[in-house]
């Protein structure tokens, strides 16, 4: 409850953002925001998915130590605004995310390109990153016993996928397109009524731990593979520790525990969350969801009233 509280009230921090062009801005309030009120819970932390590196970041930077320094020791990874250019145009889909997990359990991926596949519970261990989508298509249909046909397959709208959107409409599935933000879509695969069956594609390899995290939550699958863009790319891969940068990792090798969960709170509306409302009496309102080790049900979605931020 006090990570879901980290992600409300950096969520409520950039709600005066939204609609005003100010991208940084918005970035800016949600990180301080999320920083200050992680530095008051009881436990050692350590940021191994943040906002950059020491010296481009003034605050949640790699290696960043947070919390008390009391309590248990833990991993964190954070987005405080996915969706920077969505909520500066008031456009939805804006969301505040942070993972956590025990100690040295999360992959360090560096701030460059992932291969990402995402499905839900009822098609884990039917999938290979390194086979077509087509065959990926073919296996996940048939663990989740639909026709091809019914598949709906979520895909970043990007001229670098054309390739993989060809595939779908060839065997006569459904794309859902988005413009960015794959973390949404990834869970959205195992929520049953998003009617979402694969996410594939390449973004953000932070945006895949994040999401790689939240579907070890909830009993799916993800696998991933860097794409290194250039030597400099390549080498930073050796430098974090990654002595072969472009093999497959799968969803345990991303997150080695199941002692994590995972928080997100819209900031404006999406597919998944309700964005942050401002109510008359001046009470503010937030959507949240929770999942993790720990949580009765697989997920909780969780609405509350904020009489002020701390």
């Amino acid at each position: 409850m006090d990570i879901l509280a980290v992600a409300q009230q950096a969520a409520i921090a950039s709600y005066p953002w939204i609609g005003k062009g100010k991208k940084n801005d918005a970035d800016g309030a949600g990180t301080e925001a999320m920083r200050n009120r992680m530095n008051l819970i009881d436990m050692d932390g350590t940021i191994v998915i943040g906002e950059g590196e020491m010296d481009e970041a003034p605050m949640l930077y790699i290696n960043e130590r947070l919390g008390t320094g009391k309590g248990p020791k833990v991993d964190i990874a954070v987005d405080p605004v996915e969706g920077t250019t969505f909520l500066s145009k008031g456009q939805e889909n804006s969301l505040t995310v942070v993972a956590v997990s025990a100690k040295g359990s999360l992959l360090h991926a560096p701030d460059m390109y992932m291969k990402k596949l995402a499905v839900g519970p009822k098609a884990k261990g039917h999938i290979n990153i390194q086979a077509s989508l087509t065959e990926n298509m073919k296996s996940v249909a048939k663990a989740l016993g639909k026709d091809l046909t019914e598949l709906t397959v979520m895909i970043q709208d990007r001229p670098r996928h054309n390739y993989l959107i060809k595939q779908v409409f060839d065997v006569g599935a459904r794309v859902k397109l988005f413009p960015d933000g794959d973390v949404t879509g990834a869970i959205a695969t195992a929520i049953e009524e998003l009617e979402v069956d694969i996410l594939v594609g390449i973004g953000g390899a932070p945006e895949g731990v994040i999401a790689a995290t939240a579907l070890k939550c909830l009993g799916g699958d993800f696998q991933g593979q860097l794409v290194p863009q250039n030597k400099e790319e390549f080498d930073r891969c050796l430098r974090m520790g990654l002595s072969n940068p472009k093999r497959v990792f799968t969803l345990n090798e991303i997150v080695r525990t199941d002692e994590c969960f995972f928080v997100a709170t819209g900031i404006t509306d999406g597919m998944l969350l309700k964005g942050v409302r401002k109510k008359d009496n001046g009470l503010m309102v937030s959507h949240s969801f929770l999942t993790g080790k720990g949580i009765s049900e697989r997920y909780q979605l969780i609405e509350a009233n904020h009489s002020l931020i701390r």
